[in-house]
């Protein structure tokens, strides 16, 4: 780039940008996910928990974690030269709820991201989601040590309409990652294409 020109003397490309939310129950590893795929350093609002917040935080299954997130984790991902993904976690705890619609605003799509130590942590994200039309695919975050189900399994578990694609994942591995934002970007795609057939 030359002077905002390509050195082809083409303009540069204006990419679109979306905005994908990353959810799911607490310690279900929505920051881990985030990080694992951004290419700028991720911005987190992680605090310590505290002995205030046991009675609130349930850690059974997560014994190890000791941080949570309290407003957001935001990173950014170009999956191709004209499409930048914007992604916003959102905190899993009930009490930090209140901050959801206005982190869902402008979004196109969402992950869920689901533990099956604990699958029943993300019926609340996957209502929010269902009640507002907003297009959302689940992610099974499969952690070490725990049982791997197949994604119809999952599906069954969760009471999904048949079109929610349920995709298996490592939030920690990039590659793993990108699968799941670019289903979640096809997913919406497909779900404003129906919407816009309907109203022809």
């Amino acid at each position: 780039m030359i002077f905002g020109r390509s050195e082809r003397g083409t303009p540069p490309v204006e990419p679109v940008t979306l905005k994908i939310l990353v959810a799911g129950g607490f310690g279900a590893g929505k920051t881990t996910l985030v990080g694992a795929v951004s290419e700028i350093r991720p911005l987190r609002t992680e605090e310590l928990l505290t002995e205030a917040g046991r009675p609130v935080d349930d850690l059974r299954g997560v014994e190890g974690k000791h941080t949570t997130t309290v407003a957001m984790d935001f990173g950014r991902i170009t999956l191709r030269e004209d499409l930048v993904l914007y992604l916003f976690g959102t905190p899993g705890q009930d009490r930090f709820w209140f901050l959801w619609d206005e982190l869902a605003t402008g979004a196109l799509g969402a992950v869920v991201l689901a533990d099956t130590r604990r699958l029943e942590d993300c019926f609340a994200a996957v209502d929010y989601f269902e009640r507002r039309a907003i297009p959302f695919v689940v992610g099974v975050n499969c952690f070490d040590g725990a049982a791997r189900y197949p994604a119809d399994t999952v599906r069954q578990a969760l009471d999904l309409d048949p079109a929610v694609p349920v995709v298996l994942c490592d939030a920690r591995e990039r590659e793993s990652v990108k699968e799941v934002l670019v289903e979640v970007v096809q997913h919406a795609m497909t779900h404003a294409a129906d919407r816009r057939a309907v109203t022809l």
